[in-house]
């Protein structure tokens, strides 16, 4: 599957100015595997493009852990309800291996969008995208089955099957981990 940026990259091509732009407030960083980037309870102030490794979204439902979102490389990370809304979030977002990144601060994205509105054009294609892949979830949750799901998966990001745990990708499927096995063994 194509990352946003290999999908939009014409969009860069035609102005450069943009990527000099963000690289100028992009932040560098390394988290080590299970660090949490961001913790539910709180508003959720960046967001990270992933350079290697891979991350999660999760929330807490009766003492289980949901994962909700997978990020691998060339992707974003983020509990984007609350950066978006400014409102403590109920997500997490954690490090599933070691995780190279680099992290905007939502006040910077702001500022950029303030001087530059031309480039107000490249988050709207971003939220788009953002929705395009909700609205694909929500389909995979209520209209296919449990073995349809798995297989969905496994073909838009098969990479997962061999990095994360099955207990994440069975709740991120809306399954329990007895029916993984079972599909998965099939």
């Amino acid at each position: 599957m194509e990352s946003f940026f290999e999908q939009h990259a014409s969009f860069f091509l035609e102005t450069p100015e943009l990527m000099q732009d963000f690289q100028s407030i992009m932040i560098f960083e390394k988290y080590p595997k299970h660090h949490l980037l961001h913790e539910e309870g709180f508003i959720c102030d960046h967001l990270y493009f992933i350079v290697s490794g891979i991350a999660r979204v999760f929330y807490y439902k009766n003492g289980k852990d949901i994962t909700c979102y997978f990020s691998t490389e060339q992707e974003t990370i983020t509990a984007i309800d609350s950066f978006i809304q400014r409102k403590k979030s109920k997500y997490n977002v954690e490090a599933l291996e070691d995780l190279e990144v680099y992290k905007i601060s939502h006040s910077d994205l702001e500022d950029l969008f303030q001087k530059h509105p031309e480039y107000e054009r490249f988050g709207r294609l971003f939220m788009q995208q953002a929705y395009i892949e909700l609205v694909e979830r929500i389909d995979d949750i209520q209209l296919q089955t449990a073995h349809d799901r798995y297989h969905t998966l496994l073909k838009k990001k098969p990479e997962l099957f061999q990095r994360v745990s099955s207990k994440n990708i069975a709740t991120f499927l809306g399954m329990t981990p007895e029916t993984f096995s079972r599909i998965r063994g099939k």
